[in-house]
């Protein structure tokens, strides 16, 4: 379990730290993560569980999530939809 492991990392350092999440459960180890740095949730991430005040707004597959109404108007506005929606890529 993860919790907010990437914050005040520069980019790259969370890089490496992607590298190692990704070699973790390359072993076969479930990775827990709770995060709100994008680039690591829908780059790592198989399934998206969002909450907003406590509320689940949203639960499955990045890409999804990613163009979900409640979770673009709540964390990720417009501008990173259109991306995903556009280039077919998770962050």
């Amino acid at each position: 379990m993860l919790d907010e492991v990437n914050a005040g990392l520069n980019p790259s350092e969370i890089d490496r730290a992607l590298a190692l999440i990704r070699a973790i459960a390359a072993r076969g180890i479930t990775v827990l993560i709770i995060e709100h740095v994008m680039k690591v949730v829908f780059s790592l991430a198989e399934r998206v569980i969002v909450l907003h005040h406590g509320e689940l707004i949203a639960d499955g597959n990045p890409r999804d999530i990613a163009v979900h109404p409640r979770v673009i108007e709540a964390y990720l506005g417009e501008k990173f939809a259109r991306r995903i929606r556009e280039d077919g890529t998770n962050g």
